[in-house]
């Protein structure tokens, strides 16, 4: 799931996972972060999921993966597209 607030030259974007599904650590890494896992780690919110915020610069397309424990590369169905493998983001 993704969350978006929309500033004047940016969008903080939050992606959200269920606590525990999948198992272990996750972070979100892409063309934001240089492809770098661990540099955005979800931790857990007080609703029971877990959760990043992300500010991306506006009006711009971002591609993106979850990294899980175990080398498991994951999408989100949530994602304004996909391109390949990779999650897309339009902010």
């Amino acid at each position: 799931m993704l969350e978006r607030q929309r500033r004047k030259n940016t969008t903080d974007v939050t992606f959200v996972l269920p606590r525990g599904d999948p198992p272990g650590p996750v972070s979100v890494v892409g063309t934001f972060n240089g492809w770098q896992p661990g540099a955005h780690v979800l931790e857990p919110r007080p609703d029971g999921m877990r959760a990043v915020t992300v500010a991306l610069p506006a009006r711009a397309t971002h591609s993106f993966r979850y990294l899980a424990a175990g080398d498991y590369w994951f999408d989100d169905a949530a994602a304004d597209g996909h391109d390949g493998a990779n999650s897309r983001l339009n902010t």
